[in-house]
């Protein structure tokens, strides 16, 4: 307890320490959930209690690389205004002395129950796993329960990112693993009472069946029931690019099969990513009393550049994406914005009826570094149709390649780098532009892109433009702080 004061302590003052610089750096986002300071990476033991949301996230406070992480939390009643609380976890005991790392909670005789690994390395730089438990009765204040899960044989000691749910009378929980033979895996163990946990078996991965060859690392497993599916998602390591697909150092997708609770046996299909951007990487989802299959992700990717990221030299680095709706149609996930994000629309709304011919241009009212786009009736006969924003990222849809590309300038070199998905039509956009970052839901959540963007600090401009014909509604609101 001592040690466990002392660092929540050392974590305060920091904060205190580098908040006025941390608030000047011009890339400071308006509506996105990001660190008061230092790192911030992969969410955790996202859930709603008692009517609120509670959204926990890998910290580290001291400086803007990696290390023994602590778990930040913030907590909502809506989705859109959030409170910054206390640490929920500290690296303070043996067992998680080098980082409380990722994991997941679940709701049990009305207490947040988080299941978290707990980290250790030697002096060699040999690691250690573990698989353990906090319990809080406030969402805000955990007692540890130590380790509950050691690593199971067939495995290498990168085993993590435990996430539990409840299904009939049996708790599950999957873990993100490598096998001896360095395939990645999701590994799947089972309990009666959240406690005493038994290792059933490799559900996905592992050098078998369709995720066979599939990397050297599977992070973030969350094994969930969505519209009469069974959705695996997770974060491989070690995939190589395929044309347009796996571009960034490391993937986040899924699979959608069916999971049989009494055997442990799941059958999937392949492998789908589920953005198509520069920064997005181990999301995590909950199911909200609405009903709902809600995912947060980090909008970053690990060992993606971070020595020259803009905002290091403001203390700060890294933030979570918007929080979106999960849905499936013909097979395929969807996210959409969540309905509440509407309440941070300004109460004007800027709109136009846009045709343009072989033009680029900007219009009245459309510009910003915190606004909310609705681009819907899309119609281009031939050629390209683009939106511009700012001179930090460019939206292009060619009709001929049925190709949607998104490229931006590059923070390490200063060159355009792109990411594309093949698309047979475009009919709407829906973007989230948010100083130094932006989330497109494209064809109703088909689709996403989400990447930061750093464009010079003084430039809001949003410009239209077609190769040919284009005709589009155009809506705009400004977001309010």
């Amino acid at each position: 307890m001592i040690k466990d004061n002392q660092l929540r302590q050392e974590a305060f003052t920091e904060i205190e320490k580098n908040k006025d610089l941390v608030m000047q750096d011009p890339y400071r986002l308006t509506y996105h959930l990001m660190p008061p300071v230092g790192l911030l990476n992969d969410p955790n033991g996202f859930i709603q209690m008692n009517g609120v949301y509670h959204l926990y996230y890998q910290w580290m406070p001291f400086k803007t690389g990696h290390g023994a992480k602590f778990w930040g939390h913030y907590s909502s009643k809506d989705l859109v205004n959030w409170n910054h609380e206390d640490v929920a976890l500290t690296p303070s005991e043996w067992y998680e002395k080098n980082g409380c790392y990722s994991g997941s909670a679940i709701e049990h005789d009305g207490k947040i129950y988080a299941f978290y690994t707990g980290n250790v390395k030697d002096e060699q730089n040999n690691r250690e796993t573990y698989q353990c438990l906090a319990i809080s009765e406030d969402g805000i204040n955990f007692d540890k329960k130590g380790p509950l899960v050691y690593l199971p044989e067939g495995f290498t000691s990168h085993f993590r990112d435990p996430k539990v749910w409840k299904q009939n009378d049996t708790y599950f929980m999957v873990v993100g693993a490598q096998t001896n033979d360095l395939k990645g895996a999701v590994a799947l163990l089972k309990s009666k009472d959240l406690f005493k946990w038994n290792y059933v078996g490799i559900v996905a991965g592992g050098g078998k069946g369709k995720l066979g060859e599939f990397g050297y690392m599977f992070e973030c497993p969350d094994l969930f029931h969505l519209d009469g599916k069974d959705i695996l998602v997770f974060s491989p390591q070690g995939l190589e690019p395929q044309g347009m697909k796996y571009q960034n150092v490391y993937q986040a997708g899924y699979v959608v099969g069916e999971f049989d609770p009494e055997t442990g046996q799941y059958l999937h299909n392949d492998f789908e990513e589920l953005d198509r951007g520069f920064d997005f990487y181990a999301p995590q989802t909950t199911l909200d009393n609405q009903g709902r299959r809600l995912l947060f992700g980090w909008m970053s990717v690990p060992d993606q550049n971070e020595q020259d990221h803009p905002t290091i030299e403001y203390k700060w680095i890294h933030n979570m994406t918007l929080p979106r709706e999960l849905k499936m149609v013909g097979g395929k996930v969807y996210q959409v914005p969540i309905e509440e994000l509407k309440q941070l629309r300004s109460e004007e709304v800027v709109s136009y009826i846009v045709k343009l011919t072989k033009e680029s241009k900007e219009l009245d009212g459309i510009h910003g570094k915190s606004v909310e786009l609705y681009i819907k009736d899309i119609d281009i006969t031939e050629g390209w149709f683009e939106i511009s924003i700012s001179d930090g990222g460019r939206i292009v849809y060619s009709v001929e390649e049925k190709v949607l590309t998104f490229e931006r300038k590059s923070y390490v070199n200063g060159m355009t780098e792109k990411r594309q998905c093949p698309l047979s039509e475009l009919s709407n956009l829906h973007i989230y532009i948010d100083t130094s970052s932006v989330e497109i839901f494209i064809n109703d959540g088909q689709e996403t892109f989400t990447s930061r963007i750093f464009p010079t600090p003084l430039n809001d401009t949003i410009k239209f433009g077609a190769a040919k014909h284009a005709r589009f509604t155009v809506l705009k609101w400004d977001i309010m702080d």
